[in-house]
């Protein structure tokens, strides 16, 4: 499929939709908070965080003071409706009439399933590389299987990124979460509805992450190897939130929804296995991806390049290691085709079941 703005392809008709949301990008930025919340006329916020950055949620409310009237500090990994309910009903218990979310998709994706819900206001707050905060896309995850949605209603209305604010990510963490980002920008580049304008986004993005995120691995505080991996983050999350995904969001969705595997740790062991899945039927987009990542599809492409930062960035690289059971496969490949979604290359069962055995052993990409 020719992808619109490419290199030495003409540009012919697409569609752009551009996001309405206020970006505040930085160091120090957090300091802000309070600002933004007046901004967006929210009197009463209540900050959401996981159990292990309720410091960060301390923080937060000192910053916003008076107009902050609690902490629910459950955030939980691919966004459980249950927890949602819990913190549906401390929000109305407070009369908040806002949401600050302050760590990585899990409490990010929390005040979005809040905000559809009840059209609150959002100040979404990033620790990590994930994207979700410029995305109006809701996963959840109820009686082990995980679904999506998409509404303008989802979208945060204000981001701040404060770079200071990751330094504190563990340096694989880092590497993780930075390779999660990179899998939104490659994907888009072989979207169905790719286009000029995201094209360039999704190079950016993995051209910056793919120089910061070795850098975190050897020097995590290195505060401007942090700033380029944010700011390739910001325009993954950005290329995510505006066009669709394909095979390798799909099968994260499925192993992180019924197998409870680790969100940016599945992306990370996947995403090499499904551009190679995909190269053939996208060449001129993964060509792209290679040159993002500084190799070519000749000198062993974009797959094996991607396999090979997972490594540099101290990842596993199999599902076995991240506790994918061995009699799961054969369910996730079913999983992966049983609602048909578009994908550059058909989608063949039989292929899929072979992908998944070779992240499931650690195998480089076929």
């Amino acid at each position: 499929m020719p992808i619109p703005g490419l290199a030495g392809s003409p540009v012919s008709g697409f569609t752009y939709t551009g996001l309405p949301a206020r970006v505040v990008f930085g160091s120090g930025t957090f300091a802000s908070v309070r600002a933004e919340a007046e901004r967006l006329a929210i009197q009463r916020a209540l900050v959401l965080t996981t159990p292990a950055q309720t410091a960060h949620g301390r923080a937060a409310t000192d910053l916003l003071g008076d107009r902050a009237v609690g902490v629910f500090s459950g955030a939980m990994m691919h966004t459980p409706v249950a927890v949602t309910q819990a913190a549906l009903d401390l929000a109305r218990e407070l009369a908040a009439d806002g949401i600050v979310a302050i760590g990585g998709g899990s409490t990010i994706g929390l005040a979005k399933a809040i905000a559809v819900r009840t059209g609150l206001p959002q100040i979404a707050i990033p620790t990590t590389y994930a994207g979700s905060e410029m995305t109006p896309i809701l996963g959840e995850t109820e009686g082990r299987l995980k679904t999506t949605r998409s509404s303008p209603d989802i979208l945060p209305e204000m981001v701040i990124y404060d770079a200071d604010l990751t330094l504190g990510l563990p340096a694989q963490l880092s590497g993780t979460s930075g390779i999660n980002a990179i899998a939104h920008a490659a994907e888009a580049l072989y979207s169905r509805d790719a286009n000029p304008v995201t094209s360039l986004l999704a190079e950016q993005s993995i051209a910056a992450l793919a120089r910061a995120l070795p850098a975190i691995a050897d020097r995590p505080a290195d505060r401007s190897a942090r700033r380029d991996a944010l700011y390739g983050a910001w325009l993954s999350g950005m290329c995510l939130g505006t066009v669709g995904m394909a095979l390798h969001h799909k099968l994260c969705h499925v192993l992180g929804g019924t197998f409870g595997l680790p969100h940016s740790e599945t992306h990370t062991v996947i995403l090499p296995h499904a551009i190679a899945y995909n190269a053939a039927a996208a060449p001129e987009a993964v060509a792209r991806i290679a040159a993002a990542l500084g190799t070519s599809e000749n000198s062993g492409g974009a797959a094996m390049a991607l396999y090979h930062l997972a490594d540099a960035v101290g990842a596993e690289r199999s599902l076995a290691a991240l506790g994918m059971p061995a009699d799961g496969l054969d369910r996730a490949a079913d999983l992966a085709v049983a609602n048909p979604y578009w994908n550059p290359r058909p989608l063949e069962r039989a292929a899929i079941r072979d992908l998944l055995e070779r992240a499931f052993t650690g195998t480089p990409p076929a």
